[in-house]
């Protein structure tokens, strides 16, 4: 069998991925982006089982798949998902000290996800959520074309 796409590109599509997120957030440094998502995606995970959060990640790019179970302490009862505003300050908690994550932190991030996944591919990462965590990736769009993969 050869070689999962996403492994063998791992660089090149992290980097699209990292750009989509700068872009969007309108910040100027790749570390910034690399704490934006990495708050998100810790607000995110946190409240979900290991099987829901797994399931999920499975379907991430290589890198962002890391990024997404680096360091995850999995709750035995998750918190449930809060309001856009609330989880989006406990984003820009992480690394407080070094974060200059945006307001539009999750909105962004559901977006450079949804380029960086087939669409087949986002909804299997999807199904298996609560309808809070589908929410959470909803991204307001109005050309659908502009959620369509960047990098493949």
């Amino acid at each position: 069998m050869p070689q999962p796409w996403t492994y063998r590109h791992a660089s090149q599509e992290y980097r699209a991925f990292l750009d989509d997120l700068r872009d969007r957030m309108n910040l100027v440094s790749d570390n910034s982006a690399y704490t934006a998502v990495d708050g998100v995606f810790q607000v995110f995970r946190r409240r979900l089982t290991a099987v829901q959060g797994l399931g999920f990640a499975t379907y991430l790019p290589s890198i962002p798949r890391a990024i997404f179970v680096a360091g995850w302490r999995p709750e035995t009862a998750p918190p449930p998902f809060a309001d856009r505003a609330t989880m989006t300050l406990e984003a820009q908690l992480v690394r407080q000290n070094h974060n200059l994550t945006p307001d539009n932190c999750i909105e962004a991030t559901a977006w450079a996800v949804r380029r960086a996944i087939l669409p087949r591919d986002f909804a299997f990462a999807l199904a298996e959520l609560p309808p809070e965590g589908r929410w959470f990736w909803d991204v307001d769009v109005t050309d659908p074309a502009e959620l369509e993969p960047g990098f493949r």
